[in-house]
């Protein structure tokens, strides 16, 4: 693995070689994240504080791009490092703050233009989305969340970023699943139900055009769950906003009820979105699942990749 910054003003810089480096991919929510460590000699001059982006590549195959956070240069007995830790290029958009507005029609180009574009991220695949009526930027809004709320509340679809740090606007792939049997070595499985946060009812009220809709989760009531929460919409807040968020706070809850996560010593076995078909031996929770998130690292204990699995119709 090789590691590149790009500072502000010009050309990329190689780092020295890594020593070991951690990659958390996710769908969306929260930020991606990257961390790796390389060998220093105390002589270089190094100037982190200029640096403003990050990417690594494995051969010619970009892995991660994001944003430098934080960087350190350490000396010890033991000997020398840089450690460079930074997000993925969502970062940029949950670090600054939306101008409040409204919009009469907004269309996808609109909240692109506005809440994208200036801070010089490139959009990938998109699906198409159509325009939504009276939609309000609210004041203290971070410029992810407005893109969130327009292409998660409004059409389904969960907002996200690729290694090569684009924005990727389009429902995931179905692609073939990836085996996760006997043949694959696993060092840990765990299955994880969760019964607290799950809601069984949503009610969502506007109080200003006097409506009220209540969403429920008939499954997690025929457990036995009772978990009401209650939803006030803004003032300019429509029914389709109404019911969809209702459903939404449904959904979110529903997908934290039942998570496997699956360790294996190699990397990059699989990245969020992909379809695991699990049959793994005296291991009852086989089935289909959908990686949320999925860590892949190379330190000195080895190289691993540890995925946390959902089922496969949970949308973040």
């Amino acid at each position: 693995m090789t590691g590149y910054v790009f500072p502000a003003q010009g050309a990329a810089i190689q780092l020295p070689a890594p020593v070991s480096w951690t990659f958390q991919y996710t769908s969306g929510v929260p930020c991606d994240s990257f961390q790796m460590r390389c060998i220093w000699e105390g002589s270089n001059q190094v100037r982190p504080g200029e640096w403003v982006s990050f990417q690594a590549l494995e051969g010619s195959e970009v892995k991660f791009t994001g944003v430098v956070d934080e960087c350190e240069t350490v000396q010890e007995p033991e000997g020398s490092y840089l450690e460079l830790s930074g997000r993925g290029m969502a970062a940029l958009l949950l670090d600054n703050e939306a101008l409040s507005q409204d919009y009469q029609v907004a269309t996808l180009a609109d909240i692109l233009r506005d809440h994208v574009a200036p801070y010089g991220i490139t959009v990938g695949e998109q699906a198409g989305m159509e325009p939504v009526e009276q939609f309000s930027v609210a004041a203290g809004s971070s410029e992810w969340s407005v893109l969130y709320d327009f292409v998660r509340y409004y059409h389904g679809i969960c907002p996200r970023f690729d290694p090569l740090g684009r924005l990727i606007l389009a429902p995931w792939p179905d692609r073939e699943a990836i085996a996760l049997d006997g043949a694959v070595p696993v060092t840990r499985l765990v299955c994880r139900d969760r019964r607290y946060g799950a809601l069984s009812q949503v009610v969502v009220r506007d109080r200003y055009q006097n409506r009220t809709e209540t969403v429920e989760n008939a499954a997690f009531q025929a457990l036995g769950g009772r978990r009401r929460q209650v939803v006030t919409m803004p003032g300019k807040s429509q029914y389709q906003a109404m019911r969809y968020t209702g459903q939404f706070q449904l959904e979110q809850s529903a997908a934290q009820q039942l998570r496997l996560e699956a360790e294996i010593p190699m990397l990059f076995f699989a990245q969020p979105g992909d379809l695991v078909q699990l049959s793994q031996p005296n291991w009852g929770r086989n089935g289909l699942y959908r990686v949320v998130e999925a860590q892949v690292s190379q330190t000195q204990g080895g190289n691993q990749t540890r995925l946390e699995l959902a089922l496969p119709q949970v949308i973040l």
